[in-house]
């Protein structure tokens, strides 16, 4: 007894002591401190919370009444029947982690591991799936093995949640960040949030929420690009969500490489309820709650500014001396009508802005990560998503859902040269314009589908993405600095429409072997303003897909999936003039397509280990590559923050990419979790040049082990404790070129040996710990994210930095470093 109290008088101070260091870390002021630490340590109130959601069923999304739903772990058991609408309520649930099981006659049972906090009540959507056999008893199955929200779904999917992203050191909250943990799934550096799936490009990802596709959802994001370096996305407004890696649905159209389809969570119909949380990346506030007692509509809001400009002044290296300004916002209202419809309206969006100014640099030896460090720069990004989501059941067995939405995006910078007038002076200097950009996009889209569950073992799913999208791109440089003249490097302005229909369908055999098997097209038309004729046409006329999973018996499966998929290229590629053209040479580029096929194995080793492996094969071809012998490929852009300026281009480039993924996770249960995902892969291509070589993100391998563990103090106390340890790989390089980098002002590579070696390995250690305390009513929770807690120097890419001694030579070229030890905080309230 002596003991275990003694052990627990331990743990608690050295969480206490732990948490001290760090707030003084980051210079809180004493009082605040003492606060935190009193509460922490004499704070203890018991509390309770409500359970309550909705159960229907998976193909026809018809409600189901009398669904069994039931606690199965420890000492609280309680349980209800769904009413007459699938909804079901139990109060009182205690505090903690709990398993709830739900069983319907003729209908797989399914287990949903819940956290139970005092200051959020728990709202769940669940979809359970009908046997093609009676159902006498049932087993139950790993704790979370969660099948994915999609039903048409079998192979290289993973369905991620809210907790997620909360729980594993490193994630920051991102979806993209978290998506990283996954086997075949690497960040492309740390100072955004790129991701390369499988070796290809970070443009073969896409992002869609409620159905349809948005821009990219990032702040400080470039023109074409799919990541940033922090999103816009906050899980706090997300529900559960799909990633996909490969040979995916029919109804995943335009992307070569990843797809993530992000649901948004309703409001708290019965109880207004508030969040507050201040860290690094900013304070924010979010409210829901019932628009009125009378109905079941619900309303949520949320909203985040940046602080980055305290910890600036606190000496915090976030690395750049420049000061980030941003803000983003999401919200939804859901109307629930009586017939079964509903509608819900949502938005989200944000802006971000940075004057990254070299110019006013006092440290000739300081190398700023996010620009040039020969010019000053201001770039400012804008995003905005909008849209009304109409679902409703026709009847049992069939239900209709159409989204339509306006998308506003926009990015826009202006760069002055710095020249230095004397070396001997690091403060003399002269600023001259030298380049400035303005692009702007709007789309509207629908996306509208038709489900019909046509019997126990078929079900039908149609529909189609369609979007039609104004833009308007000009872009100018300076040709000479001293004359101050000009030439446009993008002056275009016009209209494209897109629609991508497709047809799934799905069969079972028996609950053990189901078939998919899908077929979809995409046709692109692009329009100059005031001209009726397209400029440009792409079309894919069919895209077959397929997919088999096989249980071969209670524990193990084997899937296998095969996919035909297109892309169409980034606008800004199209539209590109180089010098003395006045019409853009590659508005005719053709798409790239990409055939996948995938084999998996999975194994429930015992109650909570599970083990997945997955070998893929990718053939791509129509990749933009130049016509005159070079080493270009369109299929190496698409990470970092520089754009791409090709000259003419022409899709006869090709590629392959074949690797062998595992994945062995302990699930969570008994207080701790771990995971381990790994891969070997290698990616190529070939340019016009018609040599064979490695693209940018060919790093070989990547292994990711993460672990978690969570220590409970009383009734109303739980310390966690994550690591995550990541090694991979190092980023490819080529031979620069001296001469070439000085004319360009930028790092030019040799097409000779063009990826032929690499920068070091990567690694990186992460370390989380959390705090959490349940009052009544309210919870509190302070966390302290280590992220590169060894300091580990990963490299990031080399940068022009010229000595001004008038040679071009290597000592013009440096070497950029990844972020280093960086302490991310934060403290938040749940009421």
């Amino acid at each position: 007894m002596f003991t275990s109290a003694f052990v627990r008088y331990l743990t608690l101070n050295i969480a206490t002591a732990f948490l001290y260091y760090h707030l003084i870390i980051f210079k809180m002021k004493k009082k605040l401190l003492n606060i935190f630490v009193i509460l922490i340590q004499f704070t203890s109130v018991f509390a309770q919370q409500t359970i309550k959601g909705k159960v229907v069923d998976l193909e026809s999304q018809f409600p189901l009444p009398g669904v069994n739903v039931q606690f199965i772990d420890g000492d609280f058991t309680s349980g209800v029947a769904t009413d007459v609408n699938g909804g079901f309520k139990i109060e009182e649930v205690p505090l903690g982690r709990h398993q709830i099981r739900f069983t319907f006659i003729g209908y797989k049972p399914q287990i949903q591991t819940i956290v139970v906090n005092s200051g959020k009540e728990v709202v769940l959507n669940i979809s359970i799936e009908e046997s093609t056999e009676m159902l006498d008893a049932f087993e139950i199955s790993a704790n979370e093995n969660r099948e994915v929200n999609n039903e048409m779904a079998i192979i290289s999917a993973q369905q991620f949640s809210v907790e997620e992203t909360e729980r594993y050191a490193g994630s920051r909250g991102d979806p993209a960040r978290m998506a990283s943990n996954l086997a075949g799934v690497q960040g492309a550096d740390d100072s955004r949030n790129d991701i390369v799936v499988r070796g290809n490009s970070p443009l073969g990802v896409i992002y869609r929420v409620e159905g349809v596709t948005i821009p990219n959802p990032n702040h400080f994001a470039i023109s074409g690009s799919s990541g940033g370096p922090l999103s816009i996305l906050n899980n706090k407004f997300l529900g559960n969500s799909d990633f996909f890696s490969g040979a995916f649905p029919a109804e995943y159209g335009n992307s070569t490489a990843g797809v993530f389809d992000l649901k948004i969570r309703n409001g708290n119909n019965e109880k207004t309820e508030f969040t507050g949380q201040v860290g690094l990346f900013g304070g924010e506030f979010l409210a829901e709650g019932p628009l009125s007692k009378k109905s079941a509509a619900s309303f949520l809001v949320m909203y985040r500014r940046a602080t980055l400009s305290i910890f600036n002044k606190l000496g915090i290296d976030l690395g750049t001396s420049a000061i980030p300004k941003y803000q983003d916002f999401a919200a939804k209202i859901n109307l629930p009508f009586k017939n079964g419809g509903n509608l819900s309206l949502w938005a989200m969006g944000g802006n971000s802005n940075i004057n990254i100014l070299i110019s006013e640099q006092t440290d000739s030896s300081a190398i700023d990560l996010y620009g040039e460090n020969t010019k000053d720069q201001r770039f400012g990004t804008r995003m905005l998503v909008s849209g009304a989501t109409y679902t409703k059941p026709l009847n049992e067995t069939a239900f209709i859902k159409s989204t339509t939405c306006i998308n506003l995006e926009g990015q826009k910078s202006n760069h002055d040269t710095i020249t230095r007038n004397d070396p001997n002076d690091f403060l003399d200097y002269t600023l001259t314009p030298y380049m400035a950009y303005d692009f702007n996009k709007v789309r509207y889209s629908n996306a509208s589908s038709f489900n019909k569950k046509l019997n126990k073992k078929n079900s039908l799913k149609m529909g189609w993405v369609a979007d039609i999208t104004s833009f308007n791109f000009i872009d100018s440089v300076s040709t000479n600095a001293s004359l101050q003249t000009y030439r446009k490097r993008f002056q275009s302005n016009g209209n494209y429409f897109q629609i991508q229909p497709y047809i799934s369908w799905k069969h079972k055999f028996s609950d053990d072997f189901i078939i998919t098997a899908g077929l979809t097209s995409l046709y692109l038309s692009i329009f100059e303003v005031d001209n009726s004729q397209p400029k440009s046409t792409n079309i894919s006329p069919i895209e077959p897909r397929f997919g088999m999973r096989w249980n071969i018996n209670d524990k193990s499966a084997l899937s296998f999936g095969l996919g035909y998929h297109s892309q169409t290229q980034p606008l800004y590629t199209r539209f590109y003039l180089p010098e003395n053209n006045n019409e853009p040479i590659n508005q005719n580029l053709d798409l790239t397509y990409s055939k996948h096929i995938v084999l998996g194995y999975s194994q429930n080793l015992n109650q909570n280990f599970g083990l997945k492996a997955e070998a893929y094969y990718q053939d791509l071809s129509g990749i933009p590559i130049e016509i005159t012998s070079s080493a270009f490929s369109l299929t190496n852009a698409g990470s970092g923050f520089a754009r791409v300026f090709p000259n003419a281009l022409t899709n006869a480039g090709t590629g392959y990419n074949y690797g062998l993924e595992l994945t062995v996770q302990r699930y969570f249960n008994k207080s701790w979790h771990a995971l381990f995902t790994g891969c070997l892969y290698n990616s190529k291509y070939t340019a016009s040049d018609r040599i064979e070589r490695n693209t940018s993100f060919n790093g070989i391998y990547a292994a990711n082990f993460l672990a978690g563990k969570e220590f409970e103090f009383g009734k109303n106390k739980v310390l966690g404790l994550g690591l995550k340890v990541t090694g991979a790989g190092g980023k490819r390089k080529g031979t620069v070129d001296p001469t070439a980098s000085a004319d360009q002002g930028e790092v030019i590579f040799l097409d000779a040996n063009f990826n032929e070696d690499k920068f070091k390995d990567y690694f990186r250690f992460d370390i989380k710990t959390t705090y959490k305390i349940n009052q009544e009513k309210v919870t509190h929770e302070i966390g302290v994210d280590l992220v590169n807690l060894s300091g580990a120097k990963n490299i990031l890419n080399y940068s022009y930095a010229p000595n001004n001694d008038g040679i071009a030579d290597d000592k013009d070229i440096t070497e950029n470093y990844q972020l280093g030890f960086l302490p991310i905080f934060y403290y938040r309230i749940d009421f």
